[in-house]
């Protein structure tokens, strides 16, 4: 695939940060589980230094214990390079939601015997002044064929994983697993991003994330 203007950088981590995303998978995949929780594409200092949806350097390094070898893409945006896990930067979105993982579960096999993460879309869309373009900020011409592929590898996850529901980190990823899957199993649900863009978000995430889980019969005592 190509994307024009405003796309000017497209980093694919599960290529160049194939190790670390393999160790995730490795370690912490499973089927039947009560949840897939499904990201949109990854952030700057998430997944696009780490390979893991939300990424967080330091909880995935820390908590999750992954910190496999990173390269590079073969182009980079001088003001957004790969770092890997020497990367200083904080992702806030994975910052909370691994974070509240953490302090609600206390450990990682806790967490993921019910539940897993993973994103709609592998790739980061940079313009040239290194701004990150969302999915569905592309073009129609480009989100089609895009969304064609991510949809395909969404089904095959689910069919592989067999959640029992699916909840949508925002909006974005609801309405694409409610387009990819249709109304069938699993339910499709959401919850509010964590993203610091949101206002809400910003009011306690945890909290509210909490009670949305709640609301859907997700039971967390």
């Amino acid at each position: 695939m190509s994307f024009a203007a405003p796309v000017a950088y497209v980093y694919n981590p599960l290529e160049y940060a194939r190790a670390p995303a393999e160790a995730y998978l490795r370690r912490y995949w499973r089927s039947g589980v009560e949840a897939l929780w499904l990201g949109m594409n990854p952030g700057p200092f998430g997944m696009a230094q780490t390979g893991v949806p939300f990424g967080e350097v330091s909880l995935v390094r820390d908590w999750l214990g992954i910190c496999e070898k990173v390269g590079t893409p073969d182009r980079q945006h001088p003001k957004r390079p790969i770092q890997g896990f020497a990367c200083a930067r904080s992702e806030v979105s994975g910052a909370r939601l691994w974070g509240w993982a953490r302090d609600r579960f206390a450990t990682p096999d806790a967490f993921f015997a019910r539940f897993f993460v993973w994103n709609y879309c592998p790739l980061v869309f940079m313009e040239k002044t290194g701004r990150n373009i969302t999915p569905d900020k592309l073009s129609v011409a480009e989100r089609e064929p895009l969304f064609a592929v991510c949809d395909e590898a969404l089904r095959a996850i689910v069919a592989a994983m067999a959640p029992r529901l699916i909840i949508g980190v925002g909006g974005f990823a609801e309405k694409r697993a409610r387009a990819a899957l249709g109304d069938g199993a699993p339910r499709v649900e959401t919850i509010l991003h964590p993203s610091p863009a949101s206002p809400t978000a910003n009011r306690g995430w945890a909290a509210q994330a909490e009670k949305q889980l709640s609301a859907m019969g997700i039971a967390l005592e």
